[in-house]
């Protein structure tokens, strides 16, 4: 049985399964700092200096000046702030692979077939040169 698990483990489509989830996260990381470190401030600065990871709506009733003083406090809140930079990493990362295997395919692009350099003799089916005029097996003209 651990044979056999070792087997299933060990195949190359698992092994590039676990590789790729690897760098997604690595890549989720990435792009996770890009939205909420280079991306959000300068929007944020745009529209009035807001810091989009600290906007919620407090459902206790009782007004926090930030985020962490409601969790600190335990209040229930609605953090629309943080999913709307989940929502902007999604975007990103999603644009990203689009352009990534948009570039694949273009490198998978099959180049259209090759002209026939044969054509068969109607009489004998035997295989003769496109420019040929008669065929060399049975003399038919072509």
């Amino acid at each position: 049985m651990f044979k056999e698990f070792k087997e299933f483990a060990m195949r190359g489509n698992m092994v590039d399964l676990a590789v790729g989830i690897i760098i997604g996260a690595a890549f989720g990381k990435i792009i996770t700092s890009l939205v909420n470190d280079v991306i959000m401030p300068p929007i944020g600065l745009l529209l009035g200096k807001v810091d989009f990871s600290n906007l919620f709506v407090d459902l206790s009733g009782k007004h926090y000046s930030t985020l962490a003083e409601a969790k600190a406090a335990g209040a229930a809140t609605i953090n629309y702030g943080l999913f709307l930079n989940t929502v902007i990493d999604f975007i990103i990362v999603a644009f990203v692979i689009f352009l990534i295997i948009r570039q694949i395919n273009r490198l998978k692009r099959e180049e259209p077939p090759a002209a026939p350099n044969t054509k068969d003799c109607p009489y004998c089916c035997t295989a003769v040169p496109v420019k040929a005029t008669r065929c060399p097996h049975c003399t038919a003209e072509i």
